[in-house]
């Protein structure tokens, strides 16, 4: 009896020991378990915004749950970063941005810091830049350009689709290296540059390949930034290869989460928005709209958002690039 009742109490105490620490586990509800929502912090239509839209769709089918979108535009996205930063971290608020939010440290006050912040979870897709000249244009090599440049002092530009945005860094990089004066005639947005340099109301512009897809024979491509030539522009040689440096970060999509956000809901997000990325409809919606598609681990996109923030500042330094705000 007394082996009896001992083994009893043995049994007892093991089960309410499993009951206990398996207790905070049970209790806590699977993720997602609600609605979740992607922040764009640009307004509707754009390529971020369509993106968003598209991987909304296929979270919601794979997950079971309703995943909305919400547009936050403002103080050049500034406004829909803020908000993913100081959301509760526990992954129901999520952040598609654009390559600006590293870009913008060094020329601005921010109420975050993009890199402590936030948790990169992947790069949904990616964008080469090209600097091109109008087809009437004598220049038919970046060499050729640059001498014109040289042999006509003041009376050059490019043309940007903003004040401090990729483009108008690039041409800022440009005007460096080379020894160049041209002057930086900036938009408000990728349409009205377009519509200017297929105008010829421009000498040169840096225009992002989604936005020059469309035009791409009203002009003509000198050079790309990246690391390998663009497919659909097998002839113009990337910057690189041209001997020029610190041109090779894309322009890039990428989701992230607040930085508290545990690894585990990190990790899902990136798994499964990686399974997304390889269905033939997603690849065909990506590069329709001009983009490489993305993917990639949490890391591998931490690492190339701190590698791209440290180019991006030190051209912002080097240049002496400023924006009004």
């Amino acid at each position: 009896m007394k082996n009896t009742l001992t083994r009893r109490t043995v049994l007892a105490a093991a089960a309410a020991a499993l009951t206990l620490g398996a207790g905070p586990a049970l209790a806590q509800a699977p993720f997602p378990s609600q609605t979740l929502k992607i922040i764009v912090p640009y307004p509707a239509g754009g390529a971020t915004d369509i993106l968003a839209r598209m991987m909304a769709q296929k979270l919601g089918e794979a997950w079971s749950v309703s995943v909305v979108v919400e547009n936050k535009p403002g103080a050049g996205g500034t406004i829909g970063n803020n908000a993913v930063a100081k959301a509760a971290p526990d992954g129901n608020t999520i952040l598609m941005a654009i390559t600006a939010i590293i870009q913008q440290p060094p020329l601005m006050s921010l109420p975050y810091d993009p890199i402590r912040d936030f948790a990169p979870v992947t790069q949904i897709a990616k964008s080469p830049s090209m600097f091109a000249v109008p087809l009437t244009s004598p220049a038919t090599t970046l060499k050729d350009f640059v001498a014109l440049v040289k042999a006509n002092p003041g009376k050059y530009n490019y043309g940007t689709y903003g004040a401090g945005t990729s483009s108008h860094i690039q041409g800022s990089l440009l005007n460096l290296q080379g020894g160049l004066d041209m002057v930086h005639v900036p938009f408000q947005g990728a349409a009205p540059l377009v519509t200017n340099m297929v105008g010829g109301q421009l000498t040169s512009a840096f225009i992002d390949s989604a936005s020059a897809r469309a035009h791409i024979k009203s002009f003509r491509p000198l050079a790309v930034t990246g690391t390998a030539r663009m497919a659909s522009l097998p002839d113009v040689p990337t910057f690189k290869e041209l001997g020029y440096k610190d041109f090779d970060p894309y322009g890039w999509f990428g989701l992230f989460l607040p930085a508290a956000t545990p690894a585990a809901i990190v990790n899902k997000y990136a798994d499964e928005a990686n399974r997304i990325l390889r269905l033939p409809d997603v690849t065909a919606k990506i590069e329709g709209l001009g983009l490489g598609v993305g993917g990639g681990k949490p890391e591998e996109f931490a690492q190339t958002v701190k590698n791209d923030a440290g180019v991006y500042a030190k051209i912002i330094k080097d240049a002496n690039i400023k924006i009004s705000q």
